[in-house]
């Protein structure tokens, strides 16, 4: 098992994978005490050659590797691509292309909603993984033969599951699916985390738009001030304290004090501080700029009938394909579909509309039905 430590091994051993057609990748990182993942291992693999790579290991120049997830000459194969490929997005500004996501081609081909790499190793190399290393602390150094034999697995099989998934898609002529994925993958603003738009996570229950303008500016300057301390957003201020403020809207350090989720040292420090500037930017903002939830669409009567309808064609129709649902339309995709005259969802673009699209506004304008023959789904056009 090679382990690469040092800046002249690394150079050699991109040089090397320079020249394949493609490479497969993988990552171990640590991500619980710090806001932005560290990255503490990084794993590649050739046609001749597989080897961990230490980005801890003291003045190592990763340059060679950053240079070799940028050729376009050659195919970067990762699984379950995003929490890597945003690893490398931070470190350095770019998005690995061009990209190959195993998970997605598995999707496309009937594997399931999202496939683990176990289940793919299995049954496409056949090849037993021993996940007993997988939440092992990745930052320690040394790492045992046994945490690297795990490692390197992440990659040497991911060969065989990538030759043979993407066999499976040129055969099906899929090969235009998989990349109007990968094309979200490579885009740098599926990785950008803007404060602006934090409070969204939040699911608030109320639609006061004073409520939501405090909550707003309270959940951007947790987002920033967590990304300036490399801290996780939870441990500088829980959710739950953060939707109390909201709705108390203190203005003063005896305020803070009257709420549960703050500790004497928040009050009278710089997060006491924070909030109270958050509130008070909230409270300065005119009500016509306020933020509104959206409306939950009225889905009583016909209009819910015409969701489940969806939803048992969709299903249909995807079990027919050997497609993943999740790839082709999600619960919001359907209650759009029903409840507008002219959704703009890509259910109804590409390769997706003609898989389910045209059938799911067939059905809605009344011109199919749906019946079970032997133990199938079947569209009749009526």
């Amino acid at each position: 098992m090679m382990m690469i430590q040092d800046s002249a091994a690394l150079a050699a051993l991109c040089a090397i994978l320079a020249q394949e057609a493609y490479v497969t990748v993988d990552t171990e990182f640590i991500r619980d005490k710090t806001y932005w993942p560290q990255l503490c291992l990084v794993q590649v693999a050739g046609t001749s050659v597989a080897a961990a790579i230490d980005p801890l290991a003291e003045g190592i120049d990763l340059a060679p590797l950053f240079e070799l997830m940028a050729n376009p000459a050659v195919l970067k194969v990762f699984h379950a691509a995003r929490q890597d490929l945003e690893i490398f997005y931070n470190l350095t500004g770019t998005v690995p292309t061009p990209l190959w996501d195993s998970q997605v081609a598995a999707m496309v081909c009937g594997f399931g909603e999202s496939a683990s790499y176990e289940t793919l190793a299995g049954k496409l190399a056949n090849a037993r993984i021993d996940k007993s290393s997988r939440f092992t602390d990745w930052s320690q150094r040394p790492l045992t033969d046994k945490q690297l034999s795990y490692a390197l697995s992440d990659v040497t099989h991911l060969r065989v599951i990538y030759e043979k998934l993407a066999k499976r898609i040129e055969k099906a002529g899929r090969e235009s699916w998989v990349q109007e994925e990968m094309a979200i993958l490579t885009d740098p603003k599926t990785y950008q985390l803007d404060p602006e738009t934090a409070w969204q996570r939040l699911r608030p229950r109320t639609g006061n738009r004073r409520f939501l303008a405090i909550l707003k500016e309270l959940a951007a300057w947790r987002e920033a001030e967590a990304q300036r301390k490399n801290i996780p957003r939870q441990r500088l201020l829980k959710d739950e304290a953060l939707l109390e403020a909201a709705a108390n809207a203190p203005r003063a350090v005896a305020d803070l004090g009257r709420m549960r989720a703050l500790s004497k040292g928040m009050i009278e420090g710089s997060v006491g501080q924070g909030i109270l500037a958050a509130v008070e930017r909230g409270n300065a903002i005119p009500e016509a700029d306020c933020p509104t939830l959206p409306e939950k669409p009225d889905v009583s009567g016909g209009r819910a009938a015409l969701i489940e309808l969806l939803k048992v064609l969709l299903k249909a129709k995807c079990d027919s394909n050997d497609v993943a649902q999740k790839l082709v339309a999600n619960s919001a995709d359907i209650e759009t579909l029903a409840m507008e005259d002219s959704p703009a969802i890509h259910a109804l673009t590409g390769w997706r509309r003609e898989v389910f699209g045209e059938d799911a506004l067939a059905l809605k304008r009344g011109e199919v039905a749906l019946t079970v023959k032997g133990d199938s789904i079947r569209l009749i056009r009526l």
